[in-house]
């Protein structure tokens, strides 16, 4: 039997960015948060000397046990949906501060047409630019209304950064300089606009410079190591949870963590849920953690799991369209991008970091034509300085061989001659991409696997067709002598490595028949329940999350004040 422990104000399913925000902000307001995290606890200290590629990169030390819990995947609702036993496609993160703390830290807001995209999508070229099967749909917020929650988390963060010159982008002003230039970067701006488009370094939460928040967190810059993603960071200027906001919570003595410890349901009875139950994973014990608010901030995979597991809301039927827990579920287009070779060029490329990149947009969003096109929104464009590490990156020219002398003696040649210049494209929703519970894997504790249902469509496909003809032209502008390029990305292939940008499942919206959450991420049909993280998206943007992902953490920590002193109510 499960021990009921005393209440809190407000209880939090998952301690990375979302968790770690609500709770920052809350705990300062005087509000009592127990934080449970089902991984183990970390601290800066664990970073130190961490430069192990073969343990970190290779064998996924920060990332969930996928022998423990895992989900099974599909291309189609008509195919048998089989487990993901090997981290491919995408790394989730594990333990405190979760994939805060092994992210790259490429921080950008997503676009005005975004959060309205529905309704731009229809003003500029029609109803019948959208698909019949494209349930797309604006996200209950404006980009206007939007912005202060951007500018909250872009100044705890220090984000370092250069202002697009796009003329139909929104011009932000960083609270920190850009990176620095690498001559490889320098060479993408100069072919980039030599080809009339608007080149610009990418926005980093890597700080350039020494830099204090307004919560007095000091941290300082970066030392270019080439060691972001799959890793943490020893000197702390990449941010994370564990360097930015966790302490601030803890400082206040009002938040209270308690790592290994693994939530399988949300309480609820007639529309309010009263708790969550949890278990002990070192000792089995099963506890309730009561709570006024409960704020679900784990991994989108896991907030959306666990909704259908706690039957809250009602599971979305891609059949008959309705329903809204599983709605929307989008991946991202990255295979559109080519590599250059350069006979008579030298890079040092294992200098880096994750978020240094010459980056345009002009291709991104609505920020072109789509009247001709047989695709809607894009993908930004970018050449990536992040450093390459020597077991991952041993790129050859086409007609190498793939093993042997010859194939060694080339990847030895070449290791510092090629550049890449890739897309991170947007997904649209498809009625039959979803996600739901599945009918025959269960994890440890005998509770069904999340089933993601998804592959790419029409639109994604055209999309990659298109930019890949533009990051070819920017390499052959660059000076490279040869270029190679993908083949067509075919089914989604869970087996490689893609980004971890999973987005929707508990989306946004105006509408409760719709979406699954109002805008400031609170539940239509439990009004002390908050989702806050890229489970909100009712799309994917072509570009990083993790700055939208922020902004509505802070919405949402505004809503959950707004309700606790309102004393209860939607708060639309």
């Amino acid at each position: 039997m499960a021990t009921t422990l005393p209440k809190t104000d407000i209880v939090l399913v998952g301690v990375g960015w979302t968790g770690g925000i609500i709770a920052a902000e809350l705990t300062k307001k005087g509000y009592q948060v127990v934080g449970l995290e089902r991984g183990k606890t970390r601290s800066m200290n664990d970073y130190l000397m961490v430069h192990d590629e073969l343990r970190y990169a290779n064998r996924n030390e920060m990332m969930q046990d996928l022998s423990k819990e895992t989900w099974t995947v599909r291309h189609d609702p008509s195919q048998r949906a089989l487990p993901y036993r090997n981290h491919g496609s995408f790394l989730v993160g594990d333990g405190l501060g979760g994939s805060g703390e092994h992210w790259n830290g490429l921080t950008y807001r997503f676009f005005p047409y975004d959060f309205e995209i529905r309704s731009k999508t229809i003003e500029r070229y029609g109803e019948d630019k959208i698909p019949a099967d494209m349930p797309l749909q604006d996200w209950g917020i404006t980009y206007d209304e939007m912005v202060p929650y951007f500018e909250k988390f872009e100044e705890m963060i220090g984000l370092s950064g250069e202002e697009n010159p796009h003329p139909d982008v929104p011009k932000i002003k960083y609270p920190t300089a850009p990176l620095k230039e690498t001559p490889a970067m320098k060479m993408f701006r100069e072919a980039a606009t030599s080809l009339g488009y608007h080149p610009y370094t990418a926005p980093a939460a890597t700080l350039s410079e020494s830099y204090t928040n307004k919560d007095d967190i000091t941290r300082g810059a970066c030392q270019y190591c080439g060691f972001c993603e799959r890793f943490g960071c020893e000197y702390g200027a990449k941010a994370s949870p564990i360097v930015t906001v966790l302490p601030v919570a803890e400082k206040t003595g009002k938040f209270e963590v308690r790592t290994e410890s693994s939530v399988r349901r949300i309480i609820h009875e007639n529309g309010k849920a009263t708790g969550v139950l949890y278990i002990d994973t070192k000792t089995g014990e099963e506890f309730i953690q009561p709570a006024t608010v409960v704020a679900v901030t784990s991994y989108i995979l896991n907030n959306v799991r666990l909704l259908l597991l706690s039957e809250l809301g009602k599971p979305y039927n891609h059949e008959t369209g309705e329903g809204v827990i599983g709605k929307n579920y989008a991946y991202q287009m990255t295979s559109s991008g080519s590599t250059g070779f350069f006979e008579d060029k030298e890079f040092n490329s294992f200098i880096g970091t994750g978020a240094l990149a010459g980056v345009l947009d002009d291709f991104n969003g609505d920020n072109f034509d789509h009247t001709d096109l047989d695709f809607i929104h894009g993908g930004n464009i970018a050449l990536g300085h992040y450093g390459r590490r020597p077991i991952a990156n041993n790129s050859t020219p086409k007609g190498t061989p793939s093993w042997g002398k010859e194939f060694k003696d080339a990847s030895i040649y070449w290791a510092h001659k090629y550049m890449s210049v890739g897309s991170q494209g947007s997904v649209m929703p498809n009625k039959n991409n979803f996600l739901s519970l599945d009918s025959q894997y269960t994890d440890q504790y005998g509770d069904p696997l999340l089933s993601i249902t998804f592959n790419y469509k029409e639109n994604e496909i055209n999309q990659q067709k298109y930019i890949r003809e533009i990051t070819t032209n920017i390499l052959k502008e660059m000076g490279a002598t040869e270029v190679s390029t993908p083949g067509d990305q075919g089914d989604w292939d869970t087996t490689k490595y893609q980004t971890t940008h999973n987005t929707g499942g508990a989306i946004m919206g105006a509408d409760p028949k719709t979406s699954a959450l109002n805008n400031y991420l609170q539940m239509w049909d439990c009004e002390n329940v908050f989702i806050p993280g890229a489970n909100a998206f009712p799309h994917n943007s072509g570009m990083n999350p993790t700055g939208t992902v922020g902004a509505l953490a802070y919405r949402a920590a505004e809503g959950i004040e707004k309700y606790l002193t309102n004393g209860g109510g939607s708060l639309v």
